[in-house]
């Protein structure tokens, strides 16, 4: 086997590799990692993996194949330069909050582009995902919410039985 054909097969299963990962997230958000040392990315890939999300290096040409191959947007424009390609399992806003964080403390990860569910997300919509409340506290905000509207309704029945003494209205 010549060496040429060795490299294709290569490259082919990097970028199926790369396929199946993308097509397994509903979200892709694109870093320039440029000037992250190995230790950093390491606390940075560590802290995805604990909200369900990796982050993976790999030519930009070969993700940006994968990405056609997916039928998702042709972002080839952002990907130039020291990129790093997130994924995850279901939350890009937990994910983004975690690259949030780490662009904060070590000014250095920015975010590229992103893709959420076919869609393409400009990089100040990804940092306003990462932003957001957690889920659980949006969930008790809305049952508060919720919660409070029943109180409510409750209060005014009870005043109109107090007005009314009590008795059923006939």
């Amino acid at each position: 086997m010549s060496t040429d054909k060795k490299v294709n097969a290569d490259k082919e299963v990097i970028i199926s590799q790369l396929l199946a990962k993308v097509n397994a997230s509903p979200f892709l958000i694109v870093i320039d990692y440029a000037g992250v040392s190995v230790p950093e990315f390491t606390t940075l890939r560590a802290s995805l993996a604990g909200v369900g999300a990796s982050c993976t290096v790999a030519k930009n040409s070969y993700m940006a194949k994968a990405l056609t191959q997916a039928g998702l947007p042709d972002i080839t424009d952002a990907l130039k330069g020291q990129t790093a390609y997130v994924t995850g399992e279901s939350d890009i806003c937990s994910a983004a909050k975690v690259i949030n964080g780490f662009a904060k403390t070590s000014k250095k990860a920015a975010y590229k582009v992103g893709i959420l569910d076919g869609a393409q997300l400009e990089p100040a919509k990804i940092q306003a995902l990462g932003e957001l409340p957690s889920r659980e506290v949006l969930l008790a905000t809305l049952l508060g919410t919720i919660n409070g509207a029943g109180a409510a309704l409750a209060r005014v029945i009870q005043a109109h039985v107090d007005k009314e003494g009590g008795a059923a209205a006939e």
